[in-house]
C-alpha cells in the first residue's frame, strides 16, 4: 500500500522535459512510481486540473536566526519551498566563541535588516562550532529541511578576533586555520562556504563586513580546503554588484576566475543588472563562458525579479528620516498611524527633507520616477507610466503627495515598490535574459531578511504566475524551465541530489498548485519576531498541498503542524541513471 497517491495531476517533473498527465506514488518518503497508477493508498489526492511540481529549493536565505526558533520559516513555507540553504552572504552564527555572539548578530543586523533585538531575544546559543550548530538545528522539530554553508564573517572572527575587521590581511597561520574549521564543517555536512566583498554589506555599526578585506591567498586556501573535503562550493557576493563601482565589477569577476582555477573549486556569485550600468551584466557572463571553456567553474546567480525597496507607513519609506515622521515614531503604532492622516500633518512633513546627507538619502530623496504602486494585483513588471511620478502628473500634483497618499491607502498598510536592480529598463528583459543563460541559477530570494524593506520570499510563486502565465511585456518562459530552474537546477546547483526530480528514488518533496487560481498576495507587515519585532512577508494562494518527504504539511495554504523537516548534510551521492 502507498502512503500517498496523487492522481490525475498535469507532473511538470523539475527534468525540463514536457509535462505529462499521471499519477505519482509515495511510499516510506520516497517517490516509487510515476505514471498510470492503480493501487490501494492510505491518503489519495484528486489533482486533476492541477500542477505537480517537486517542492522548490531556495539556495538564499537568511533563515540563519528564525530557523532556530521557528519551525516553520515564513514566508518559504507559504510558497511552496520544502528547502533552504542560509548561512549566505558572508554571515552567519557559527562558528561563534562566546564573547562574539553580539558582534556577529550585531553583523546579521546591518547586513540583512533582522533586528538585534529579536536575534539576541530568540537564539539559545548552544552550539559553539559549526557541527555543533548543524546538531542544534536537526534537534529541533521543523516543516522544512534546512541546510547552511559556513560564512565568512563569523569564521574570521573565531580565528582573527578583533582582526577581523581591520584591513590587515590574514597570516599564513591564520589563513590555514580557517581553512582547517571550512575543511571540518564541509565535513559535517556544509554545503561550501559564503563570503561578501560589496561595500554595501556593513554592520550594525556601519564597519565593513570581514570577507571585504580577504585576499587572494586566504580565499585560495579556503578553496582549496573546500576541494580537498570532497564536496562543496564558495558563493560570494562580489565587489561592484549593488552598484559600488560597478565598472570594476568585471575586474571582481576576474578576481573570482582567478581563484576559483588555483583553488580548483566552484565560485558562485550574485550577478544583478545595476541602474548606472544597466549592460555590464553581459560582459560578466562573457567572463563566465571564457572561465568555463577553461575548465573554471563561475557560476552566476540571478534574482527572478527587480530587486529593491518596498515603501509603507508600516516599515520603510523616502519620509522616515524627516523631523516630523522621526517624532512620530515615539509614538504607539496605531497612534502614529492616526496622526499620519492628519492633513496638518501630512502637510508639514511633504514640507520637509532628509536632512541627513548619505547613500539612502541620496536612493530616496526622488525616487518617485521609478516607484510603483503594488496594489492588490502586485505587478512586478509596471510600465514606466504607472510610475507614481506618471500618477503625479496625470493628476496634477508633487509626487511626493501622491506617494504620501498612496501608502494612507488600506489603512496604511499599502505598499509602493522601488526597484533598485534589474529594472533600469523599466521591463525585465534583463533578468529574462539572465535566468535563460545556459550557466546561471535562480538565487538571491534572502528569505527571512529585510525585515523592514525588501520581501521577497514569495519569488519561487511570482517565477510561475508572471513568467509562465501573466506576462503581457515581454516573452514568457515555458513552464516546464521555470519549475526546473528551482527544483532540480537549484538542488544540483548547491549539492543535493536527493531532490528536485519527481522520478522513482527521490525524496517525495511535491506541490499540488491549482495555476489558474495561484496568485502572490501583497505584502503584509507582521509582528512575529521574538518580543513582537516586526517583519515584512508575503503568502501565496493556489497551493492545494505542499508535501515534505511524503507529508503534508500545508493543505490549501493552512500549517497542518507535520514537521518532517531536518538538517540536510552535504555530501550526498547522485541517484544512479537507472532511478532517474
Amino acid at each position: 500500500m502507498f502512503d500517498l497517491l496523487i492522481k490525475g495531476g498535469t507532473v511538470v517533473d523539475g527534468s525540463g522535459g514536457a509535462s505529462q498527465v499521471a499519477d505519482v506514488a509515495v511510499k516510506d518518503g520516497y517517490i516509487v512510481q510515476v505514471g498510470a497508477i492503480n493501487g490501494p493508498a492510505k491518503r489519495t489526492i484528486d489533482a486533476a486540473g492541477k500542477l505537480v511540481t517537486p517542492g522548490f529549493v531556495d539556495i538564499h536565505t537568511h533563515y540563519d536566526g528564525q530557523a532556530t526558533w521557528d519551525p516553520v520559516l515564513s514566508p518559504s513555507f507559504h510558497n511552496g519551498v520544502t528547502t533552504i540553504v542560509m548561512g549566505n552572504c558572508g554571515v552567519g552564527f557559527a562558528p561563534a566563541r562566546p564573547d562574539k555572539r553580539r558582534w556577529l548578530i550585531g553583523l546579521m543586523e546591518g547586513v540583512e535588516e533582522i533586528p538585534g533585538t529579536a536575534l539576541h531575544d530568540g537564539i539559545k546559543w548552544n552550539w559553539e562550532t559549526f557541527p555543533e550548530f548543524l546538531d542544534a538545528l536537526n534537534a529541533m522539530p521543523r516543516a522544512l529541511d534546512v541546510a547552511a554553508l559556513i560564512a565568512h564573517g563569523p569564521l574570521r572572527a573565531y580565528v582573527m578576533g578583533s582582526r577581523c575587521e581591520s584591513e590587515d590581511p590574514a597570516t599564513p597561520q591564520e589563513a590555514a586555520e580557517m581553512a582547517a574549521i571550512v575543511g571540518d564543517a564541509v565535513r559535517s555536512g556544509a554545503f561550501g562556504f559564503s563570503s561578501s566583498r560589496t561595500y554595501y554589506h556593513r554592520s550594525v555599526d556601519g564597519e565593513l563586513v570581514p570577507g571585504t578585506f580577504a585576499d587572494e591567498d586566504e580565499l585560495v586556501a579556503i578553496g582549496r580546503a573546500i576541494r580537498e573535503a570532497g564536496h562543496g562550493i564558495m558563493q560570494v557576493v562580489p565587489l561592484g554588484v549593488a552598484g559600488e563601482n560597478p565598472e570594476g565589477h568585471v575586474d571582481e569577476v576576474r578576481f573570482l576566475r582567478r581563484v576559483a582555477k588555483k583553488a580548483g573549486v566552484e565560485i558562485q556569485f550574485l550577478l544583478g543588472q545595476y541602474n548606472e550600468k544597466p549592460g555590464n551584466w553581459r560582459v560578466m557572463l562573457d567572463e563566465v563562458d571564457a572561465a568555463r571553456k577553461e575548465g573554471t567553474i563561475l557560476t552566476p546567480l540571478v534574482f527572478g525579479r527587480g530587486t529593491g525597496v518596498l515603501f509603507s507607513f508600516q516599515s520603510t519609506n523616502p519620509f522616515g528620516r524627516y523631523p516630523t515622521y522621526v517624532e512620530l515614531l515615539k509614538l504607539p503604532n496605531e497612534e502614529r498611524l492616526a496622526k499620519l492622516r492628519d492633513p496638518e500633518i501630512r502637510a508639514k512633513i511633504l514640507s520637509e527633507s532628509d536632512p541627513i546627507d548619505d547613500e539612502w538619502k541620496r536612493l530616496s530623496e526622488n525616487p518617485w520616477p521609478y516607484t510603483y504602486v503594488m496594489g492588490d494585483g502586485v505587478n512586478y513588471e509596471p510600465d514606466p507610466s504607472e510610475s507614481i511620478e506618471g500618477i503625479a502628473i496625470r493628476l496634477g500634483k508633487s509626487p511626493k503627495e501622491v506617494g504620501y497618499d498612496e501608502m494612507l491607502k488600506d489603512d496604511c498598510s499599502a505598499f509602493l515598490s522601488f526597484p533598485l536592480l534589474g529594472y533600469s529598463g523599466s521591463d525585465l528583459e534583463a533578468v529574462r535574459e539572465m535566468l535563460e543563460h545556459p550557466a546561471s541559477i535562480l538565487s538571491g530570494s534572502d528569505a527571512g531578511a529585510h525585515c523592514n524593506t525588501i520581501c521577497d520570499g514569495a519569488v519561487a510563486s511570482f517565477m510561475l504566475t508572471h513568467w509562465t502565465r501573466d506576462r503581457t511585456r515581454g516573452p514568457k518562459i515555458d513552464v516546464e524551465k521555470i519549475v526546473r530552474m528551482q527544483t532540480y537546477d537549484t538542488a544540483q546547483a548547491i549539492g543535493m541530489h536527493d531532490r528536485g526530480l519527481l522520478k522513482p528514488g527521490y525524496i517525495a518533496d511535491i506541490n499540488v498548485i491549482d495555476y489558474d487560481a495561484l496568485k502572490v498576495l501583497p505584502p503584509e507587515y507582521v509582528r512575529d519576531l521574538p518580543s513582537g519585532y516586526g517583519r515584512l512577508t508575503q503568502k501565496a494562494e493556489g497551493y492545494v498541498a505542499t508535501i515534505k518527504t511524503g507529508v503534508i504539511i500545508s493543505e490549501n495554504g493552512v500549517d497542518t503542524g507535520e514537521r518532517p523537516g531536518r538538517v540536510v548534510r552535504g555530501g550526498q551521492t547522485a541517484i544512479s541513471l537507472a532511478a532517474e
